[in-house]
């Protein structure tokens, strides 16, 4: 049984028309130059017959990605020729790296474009309601290496939040669900998106936690 309220895919769906970049991150795009990318953000009721509570789809990057290897994200990349924009973007990404099946996903909206600075990306988040859930597994283990389906409820239990420290002194939100350690990027979207949504529950913003050694050991 979850504990959600009944209209938070609603109090979701509402994040687009009212959210600002500032809002969301401290990294907005610079006025020319980056490189355009989406991620799909990617929302699900849950299986009612099989008990499980909503959730948003995550994957973990293979180890060997040259850009942010093993860190947790949402289905995402760069902008192709064909593709028409970042929601055709975001969708093709993730069908190319989980075998979603984007027939049964309905485009919520889209919210402003952020920027990675470690990459280099301008980043455009669509968000999406997992309307036939599809199965959905690693595609390619060069890329991926692991696809998660995340418990909205594991998200926002205040044990699973804490702020992680990087070795530079950066301070960000981060989760623990599911065997991932979400942090960084993907961490501090999901959080501002949550908290924005009037979903998060109070949880210890003084508890604070180092990056663990395998993430550290991957970074440039």
């Amino acid at each position: 049984m979850t504990s959600l309220p009944p209209d938070w895919l609603d109090r979701i769906a509402g994040v687009p028309g009212r959210a600002r970049a500032q809002d969301l991150s401290r990294f907005v795009p610079p006025e020319d130059g980056g490189r355009p990318s989406a991620v799909l953000m990617l929302f699900s009721a849950g299986d009612d017959e099989a008990g499980a509570g909503p959730d948003v789809l995550l994957t973990e990057r293979a180890a060997t990605m040259r850009s942010h290897p093993g860190q947790v994200s949402f289905p995402g990349g760069a902008l192709e020729v064909d593709d028409d924009g970042p929601v055709d973007a975001a969708l093709r990404e993730a069908a190319e790296e989980t075998g979603l099946d984007r027939a049964g996903v309905d485009v919520l909206g889209q919210l402003p474009s952020l920027f990675l600075p470690p990459s280099g990306f301008v980043v455009t988040p669509v968000l999406a309601q997992w309307r036939s859930p599809s199965r959905v597994a690693v595609v390619d283990e060069a890329e991926v290496a692991r696809v998660v389906r995340a418990p909205l409820d594991e998200l926002l239990d205040p044990a699973n939040r804490f702020v992680s420290r990087h070795p530079s002194g950066y301070l960000g939100p981060a989760f623990r669900v599911q065997g991932l350690y979400v942090w960084g990027f993907t961490a501090g979207l999901l959080s501002r998106l949550l908290a924005i949504a009037g979903l998060e529950r109070p949880w210890d913003h003084s508890r604070q936690e180092d990056l663990p050694a395998e993430i550290l050991a991957l970074l440039p």
